[in-house]
């Protein structure tokens, strides 16, 4: 978390951050996942970790959550270490953020691919280049296995 503070509007770099949820302890389901999510309206920080040890991830500046549509505004972005930080930033071409359902959940997309999505049981997943975020592959290879998943929130 505290290399991309400075990427993170400064009302959220003055406040403290806690695990939401963790795979290793509240198990792989994206359900789970939405049930930890946090508060309505409050941000979410989404941390991947693949089986070839590459991490990178999704800052969104509301809960996650199920969505009929894609949801959230312009503060969203990708992010990847690889071997550094690199952020992607909305680049004004598509609203298409966020969208969750018990099966899925997208961040971007363009052209009918994503640029991060992760399955239902949050073993694979998959990232692509994308126009919302003008992102690069954030993972080694475009579909990769999950070695963990962590959601961070405001406290």
């Amino acid at each position: 978390l505290p290399q991309l503070g400075h990427h993170l509007c400064p009302r959220l770099t003055q406040q403290p951050w806690r695990l939401l949820y963790c795979t290793s302890q509240d198990g792989f389901s994206l359900r789970s996942l939405y049930r930890c999510g946090g508060q309505p309206g409050s941000p979410a920080l989404v941390l991947i970790r693949d089986t070839e040890a590459q991490a990178f991830g999704a800052f969104c500046a509301t809960a996650i959550h199920c969505s009929n549509g894609f949801y959230r505004t312009g503060e969203t972005f990708l992010f990847s270490f690889s071997p550094e930080l690199k952020v992607f930033r909305w680049m004004g071409r598509n609203n298409f953020f966020m969208k969750g359902d018990v099966d899925l959940l997208m961040v971007s997309r363009g052209s009918g691919r994503f640029g991060l999505w992760l399955d239902g049981d949050l073993h694979h997943g998959g990232s692509h280049p994308c126009e919302t975020f003008d992102n690069e592959t954030l993972s080694p290879r475009e579909e990769f296995c999950v070695q963990d998943v962590e959601v961070w929130g405001l406290a």
